[in-house]
């Protein structure tokens, strides 16, 4: 149903015409009110009868024509006046004599009393303070006796929904008897009219349902009337059911402050922190702008299509781990250091650096053994993926790809990660960091839904790299035997396998980074330091949702590890994702298309700024949580001193990676 309001009545009384009778009436013009002036009590009354007016001004200065109080006594006699607002208007007093007390008016009836003042305004601003104040709530009460004395009324299950036909869980109500056949949905869409006179409702349905099939429609309807009847509640629901019920014994304050948490609880961004003004931070703005949304939804005819064709051919040949050069196997020896330098290996294996970490790392951890699947399969497979990674990339390459699963490898090696996770957990965490970005065009989310690529309408504009990067992984493994890693391993395992790399995959995307990090402290953290505080020997929870929480967070962690790492890994890591950056925003001027990063102008962009707000915003709470769990000190330290580097940097006004040399 919708409630309308039709234009506000108001009714003068006043026994002659003079300058303040004159102002609330232009004032009533003004305010776009319907006015109506009676010039005694009995047509006062009766005109009040037939219009039942919202604002009753009846003039009290002048009592040889009539009694104001006496006037008002009549008019609340009336049923229709419990939701009307009766204003006297009262004579001046000199400034010598003493205010009189309005309690007199009160008791008459009167809800309010007006000094009597000829100024159009003042009148003005009278009748629409009153009308945003106990008109509108006077309104919301009558519509919900209406809508109450229809339900009393009906014998059937009643459904309320949004404009869009979504039901409204909270807002459900249970009508007894439903032993009806028929159900019945009061929708906002059918025109209801709250009814000023007579207190009730007309309804007019946008349809009507024919009479064939009517068994069939009989049996659906019972069905769904008894759907309803049970007590099934989401989580939310309770929660929000416990507020309510703490709301009706509670002080006026407590149940304002509740009110404000069930608006907070009821938005969809529970988890997202509000930003401060783009004038205020415009790099954070920016930056949050453009990683955490999905595109501004505004498709032009220029398209990006990021998918490219793949092929044996662009596949190298395989080596055995035995056959790796000793330039590249001295360097796989400080593999299990967190220091290692990845892009040394970059530029000795020719920009292949994911699959000769891949094998050392998959090896150490036995993956082999647990997908019962050959070397000779695991290094076709790693090839396969390395090679769908776009080399031209400065910063979403396969360099990129080995860094994430470096550091997955690291945090899985933690006492309290091996505790927690099984061998399942940890093979899917190793391939989840493996395929997390492949084909990746080096080109967000955002960029791609302005676009209109291929793929943000494929994915519809959720997710679009990430959904990518998964399915894309799975689409290829499946193609060709000699890659295929899952081939021999059991469907089920296969199907529990799957589903934990997607999540994995899938958690990396920033629209959801808050609700994960705050998940993780909320269930993991803080368990975890009442259990240590208590000095007991209990055992933290090693549920498979605890389980889930981790991963997430341990992948997370390992996507975006470039502030935690030494200081000229960090510098060089900076450096290629702003020149990605720079690019999107070239193209998308280029383009046309709209800027999603602003800051990110080559021209103007202060990079150490850029990093300060990526710490600032993402970084610093995430992996003072995870530290907390996996007990990483040194990535802290390295952390904490990269972050003094980029604000020595911004405070000496200096723009570039590096301080400039001196002159």
């Amino acid at each position: 149903m919708k409630i309308t309001q039709e234009p506000i009545q108001v009714l003068l009384v006043f026994s002659k015409e003079d300058g303040q009778s004159d102002a609330f009436w232009w004032a009533c013009d003004r305010a776009g009110f319907r006015c109506n002036i009676a010039r005694t009590p009995e047509s006062a009354v009766e005109c009040f009868l037939d219009k039942h007016h919202e604002i009753v001004v009846i003039d009290g200065r002048h009592s040889r024509y009539f009694e104001p109080e006496a006037v008002c006594r009549l008019i609340r006699a009336t049923k229709p006046s419990e939701n009307t607002v009766i204003l006297a208007v009262v004579s001046q007093r000199p400034h010598d004599q003493e205010e009189t007390s309005a309690l007199p008016l009160l008791r008459a009836g009167f809800s309010r009393r007006f000094v009597e003042n000829s100024s159009v305004l003042a009148c003005y601003n009278e009748l629409v303070q009153i009308e945003h104040g106990e008109v509108r709530c006077h309104f919301k009460l009558r519509a919900c006796n209406s809508v109450f004395t229809a339900l009393e009324q009906c014998q059937e299950a009643v459904e309320i929904t949004s404009e869009d036909h979504i039901i409204q869980v909270t807002q459900l109500f249970k009508i007894k008897p439903l032993e009806c056949s028929r159900y019945h949905r009061l929708n906002t869409t059918m025109s209801v009219r709250a009814d000023r006179r007579k207190d009730s409702m007309d309804a007019r349905s946008l349809s009507s349902r024919g009479s064939d099939a009517q068994s069939l429609q009989n049996r659906r309807y019972s069905s769904v009337a008894r759907i309803h009847s049970m007590t099934i509640e989401a989580p939310i629901t309770k929660v929000i059911n416990i507020i309510n019920a703490a709301q009706e014994n509670s002080p006026v304050t407590v149940a304002e402050a509740l009110d404000r948490v069930l608006e907070i609880l009821r938005t969809t961004e529970l988890y997202s922190p509000q930003l401060a003004s783009k004038e205020d931070d415009p790099h954070t703005n920016d930056l949050v702008g453009g990683l955490m949304n999905d595109g501004l939804r505004r498709l032009s005819e220029n398209e990006y299509v990021s998918c490219k064709n793949m092929s044996q051919s662009q596949l190298a040949i395989p080596v055995t781990l035995n056959d790796v050069p000793p330039s590249i196997a001295e360097m796989l020896n400080d593999e299990e250091c967190w220091e290692f330098n990845v892009l040394d290996l970059e530029a000795a294996t020719h920009k292949r650096p994911l699959t000769y970490l891949g094998l050392k790392i998959f090896t150490s951890f036995r993956v082999c053994d647990f997908l019962s699947c050959s070397e000779a399969t695991l290094r076709s497979w790693l090839q396969l993926i390395e090679g769908s990674y776009h080399s031209s990339n400065s910063y979403h390459n396969s360099t990129h790809a080995a860094d994430v699963l470096h550091a997955t490898a690291h945090f899985l090696r933690k006492d309290r990660v091996k505790n927690t996770l099984d061998q399942l957990d940890e093979v899917a965490a190793l391939i989840a960091a493996t395929i997390h970005d492949m084909d990746h065009p080096g080109r967000t989310n955002s960029f791609l839904c302005n676009a209109g690529s291929e793929l943000a309408i494929l994915y519809n504009d959720t997710a679009v790299l990430e959904s990518h990067h998964a399915a894309l992984a799975f689409q290829l493994t499946a193609r060709d035997t000699k890659s295929n890693i899952f081939k021999n391993i059991d469907r089920n395992q296969f199907r529990t396998l799957r589903q934990a790399i997607i999540d994995m995959v899938l958690a990396t995307e920033m629209t959801r980074h808050f609700e994960h990090v705050n998940k993780f402290i909320n269930s993991i953290n803080k368990p975890m330091v009442a259990i240590e505080e208590s000095s007991t020997t209990a055992n933290i929870r090693n549920s498979p949702e605890d389980r889930l929480l981790v991963k997430r967070m341990l992948i997370k962690c390992a996507d975006v590890a470039n502030p935690c790492r030494p200081l000229e890994l960090c510098i060089e890591w900076a450096g290629r994702i702003s020149e990605e950056y720079f690019a999107q925003t070239d193209e998308e001027k280029r383009l046309g298309l709209p800027v999603v990063m602003p800051v990110f102008d080559r021209n103007t962009c202060s990079v150490p700024k850029s990093q300060i707000s990526f710490i600032d915003y993402f970084i610093t709470d995430m992996f003072n949580a995870w530290d907390a769990f996996a007990n990483l000190p040194g990535l802290m330290e390295h952390l904490s001193e990269n972050y003094k580097y980029w604000k020595n940097l911004d405070e000496m006004k200096c723009k570039s990676l590096r301080r400039p040399p001196p002159s």
